[in-house]
């Protein structure tokens, strides 16, 4: 089905559980797709290696890569969109990235991104409605950067109060987090209170908190709460 793809049309179908995807990135087409079975991320449980929370902090004490967040969000999605050999084909169009952008701008969908200097090495988008964050796709062109995104997209998530991180699938890559799957049922159940809530992705409240401290306190948050199972 051919659909000219407006942001009210996209917020509504995210609202009900739907999102499109292009039957390949040279297709004008794409479809509506509503899974059984939905893959959701714990925001606050986000599973982290030993290696990779190593990893993300070394990152931020040595400054490898400079962590931003919405200063390239259509180059973000034409990087996830690029046919690799890992990924011979892809479900974002033109279409699809024209409406994503118009959502950016209005301020419901967001990127996170890894830079090392003036190039873009990894990063991810997703959708922002409520308290529901819907990821959509990740790149990565340097090691690690991809998961480095992830991490610290949770941590801000987490600051802000989000209570979804919504997957939409679950593949062997996202089980390493702890992805798990629910059915459309109790992912319905969940989403519509959180469509209620208001969160602020940009943490806009929170002027002084840079990415460093960002992170630590995120890591500080799980450390506490390990403890309290302990």
């Amino acid at each position: 089905m051919q659909l000219i793809m407006t942001p009210e049309l996209l917020v509504e179908a995210y609202s009900q559980g739907l999102f499109p995807m292009a039957y390949n990135g040279g297709s004008d087409y794409v479809h509506w797709v509503c899974p059984e079975d939905r893959g959701q991320l714990p925001i606050a449980e986000l599973h982290i290696s030993k290696s990779l929370k190593k990893t993300v902090l070394k990152n931020i004490r040595n400054g490898t890569y400079s962590i931003k967040v919405d200063t390239a969000f259509e180059q973000v999605m034409r990087e996830c969109a690029a046919v690799s050999d890992d990924r011979p084909e892809t479900w974002i169009n033109e279409p699809i990235i024209k409406a994503y952008c118009t959502l950016h701008q209005r301020g419901q969908a967001h990127s996170v991104e890894v830079w090392c200097e003036d190039t873009l090495v990894g990063g991810l988008y997703g959708v922002a409605l409520g308290t529901a964050f819907f990821g959509e796709s990740m790149f990565s062109r340097a090691d690690n950067a991809s998961k480095i995104a992830l991490v610290h997209l949770c941590a801000r998530l987490w600051k802000a109060g989000y209570r979804i991180l919504d997957t939409q699938f679950v593949n062997e890559h996202l089980l390493q987090f702890g992805a798990c799957e629910i059915s459309h049922g109790a992912y319905i159940e969940n989403l519509r209170p959180a469509l209620k809530e208001t969160a602020d992705f940009a943490l806009s409240n929170f002027p002084a908190l840079d990415e460093a401290a960002l992170i630590k306190a995120y890591f500080e948050m799980r450390a506490e709460r390990k403890k309290e199972f302990l």
